[in-house]
């Protein structure tokens, strides 16, 4: 798996390139894959905690992403455009030019506010002080609204459910009839758009800043934007297969965050590849004898070769 997240091969190809059956490997995750994307994420946040050492209070961005696959319908995964998917959301921050991962979880099966909850949950434990939340408008729901109060928050909102079409800064209150209501500042604000003929688009954020509307508007971006490259470097490592079990999808993805998360130490320093050859020449025992544990357990020393790499 390590070795088909390094080359973007399918798990099922590098398997019997190994003289290992794909079946032994989807055994294996079956009964371990749970155990082992739980440790391999607590290695994320130790990445987490050794890129911000010394920083106490960090701006948080929420979203989710989804891996599609085409097929027969899987129970409990999110519709896409085209067949289904699994979604998974992940807290970033960005930290001199990196976007760590602080926190991850499944989407399917859960409301957005227990996503966003589960997040900040995590983020919090870590140790860390939360400055601004920003969230897509994906995540936008009276409910996500009310828990990020507590904190101080910028949120896309689709302009369809507000129903605002031009410029405005100013007090709203939802109108929701399933739910009690909440009041917050609204933001909208206009962008041309020039697609097949030109005309102006609006986009909206609630938020509970007392900043000037330009000001908002550039801190949303600035804390949001890094989390979508950080999605595109994860599935950079994200290796291809034809399972289409939960348990072996959270874990492939896993693995792909973790080694993304390793990647931060030398961001800037190698190049891509460059990184994933020195991963398979360290690892390339563990690869060969199948042992993933001793890929985590080997996080320490990679660690020590990673500083004196950097300070050297």
């Amino acid at each position: 798996m390590v070795s088909a997240c390094l080359w973007r091969d399918s798990v099922e190809n590098r398997s019997r390139s190994y003289d290992i059956s794909p079946q032994t490997v989807r055994n294996y995750v079956e009964e371990q894959g749970i155990e082992v994307a739980d440790r391999l994420l607590q290695e994320v946040q130790e990445v987490a905690r050794e890129v911000l050492k010394g920083v106490e209070e960090v701006d948080v961005s929420v979203d989710w992403t989804g891996v599609k696959y085409w097929g027969e319908r899987v129970e409990g995964l999110g519709s896409g455009d085209k067949g289904y998917q699994w979604n998974y959301a992940t807290a970033t921050t960005d930290y001199n030019g990196k976007t760590v991962i602080l926190a991850f979880t499944r989407y399917n099966g859960m409301s957005k506010d227990e996503v966003v909850k589960i997040l900040v949950e995590q983020v919090l434990s870590l140790g860390f002080k939360i400055g601004i939340i920003a969230l897509d408008a994906g995540f936008y729901t009276v409910e996500v609204i009310k828990f990020l109060s507590q904190f101080r928050y910028i949120v896309g909102v689709p302009v369809g459910d507000v129903k605002v079409y031009e410029e405005y800064d100013g007090p709203y209150t939802t109108a929701s009839k399933r739910t009690d209501q909440v009041s917050f500042r609204l933001i909208v604000h206009g962008r041309e758009v020039t697609r097949r003929r030109s005309h102006v688009e609006y986009f909206a954020r609630a938020t509970n800043l007392d900043l000037p509307k330009d000001k908002v508007l550039r801190l949303y971006d600035r804390i949001r934007n890094p989390i979508e490259t950080s999605y595109r470097e994860v599935k950079g490592f994200l290796p291809f297969t034809c399972s289409r079990s939960w348990v072996f999808r959270l874990l492939v993805f896993v693995l792909a965050t973790f080694l993304y998360s390793l990647f931060l130490f030398l961001k800037g320093e190698v190049k891509r590849t460059d990184f994933k050859l020195l991963l398979h020449l360290l690892f390339i025992d563990e690869i060969q004898n199948k042992f993933l544990s001793r890929l985590i357990k080997s996080i320490e020393p990679l660690f020590i070769y990673f500083d004196l790499f950097l300070r050297g």
